[in-house]
């Protein structure tokens, strides 16, 4: 497909109260997923983020990717003809996870595990080993949570792996919403993809979430409010947007590589 039908899903969430966090997003799911190929909630949602809660309740709280919540997600997924990433608080085996689980319409789940978690997180979380690319119907898309918006390395390594939009499930405090555009318009314009953060809103959390196209320019942006954001994305905007300027087929690996510091050459002012 050349064009992508998304929506941002920008909820709060109740800390703890799985049931109804659940209940409040399916519905949210079923009013404005119609019609798009793609569905984005917030990091969590289905907890909401507390650490504190997590210190207390996090292994009760956490569910495998065959639990309920997922088995309903797929089935609205399956309803609508639409991929949904759900953030949730996952559970295998005594490991428990920040995770984006990717739902395609057929069922298929592919969970991304936060491999970068926030020093706050990392005595409650265990972090993931590896990125992901989903080929969905529509498009290839690449889940990043929050924080790992921070490292440009790691958008641009799913942009060489032929990411077409960049998924990011977040839960950004008030305060830190110049953050959440900066580096989301930053991902995107750097790799020349599209991006979609999706962001907790309520309880301390600023929303603003926003839907952004290669270029960098922002297609649709929320207040605090809850909200659905929606966008179509011309896929083909990708490609020109290369061409234009290709920056990713002129990158030079061999001067990012570690080895490659021991090699830099440093002047210091003043020196001839």
């Amino acid at each position: 497909m050349s064009v992508l039908d998304v929506v941002a899903l920008q909820l709060a969430a109740e800390p703890g109260n799985v049931a109804g966090n659940v209940e409040r997003l399916l519905d949210a799911v079923r009013a404005h997923g119609r019609g798009s190929d793609l569905v984005v909630t917030p990091e969590l949602v289905t907890t909401g983020y507390d650490l504190d809660m997590f210190d207390e309740r996090g292994a009760e709280l956490a569910e495998p990717l065959d639990g309920p919540t997922v088995s309903a997600v797929a089935k609205a997924a399956a309803q609508l003809g639409t991929t949904i990433v759900l953030g949730i608080l996952e559970r295998d085996g005594e490991a428990v996870y920040d995770t984006a689980a990717v739902v395609l319409p057929d069922g298929s789940v592919y969970p991304f595990r936060k491999t970068h978690l926030y020093p706050a997180e990392v005595p409650r979380f265990s972090a993931g080993q590896g990125l992901l690319t989903v080929d969905t119907p529509a498009a290839r898309i690449g889940p990043l949570i929050c924080f790992e918006h921070a490292f440009p390395e790691l958008a641009t390594t799913l942009a060489l792996a032929g990411t077409q939009t960049l998924v990011i499930p977040s839960a950004v405090p008030i305060g830190y919403e110049y953050l959440l555009t900066l580096r989301t318009r930053a991902r995107a314009q750097d790799n020349q993809m599209f991006a979609v953060a999706c962001n907790l809103t309520g309880g301390g959390f600023t929303g603003h979430s926003l839907i952004v196209d290669p270029a960098g320019n922002v297609l649709a942006s929320a207040g605090p409010e809850e909200t659905a954001l929606r966008a179509r994305l011309d896929l083909d905007l990708i490609t020109r947007e290369r061409n234009q300027e290709p920056a990713l087929s002129m990158r030079q690996a061999d001067l990012y590589r570690p080895e490659a510091v021991d090699r830099l050459g440093v002047v210091t002012a003043g020196d001839k």
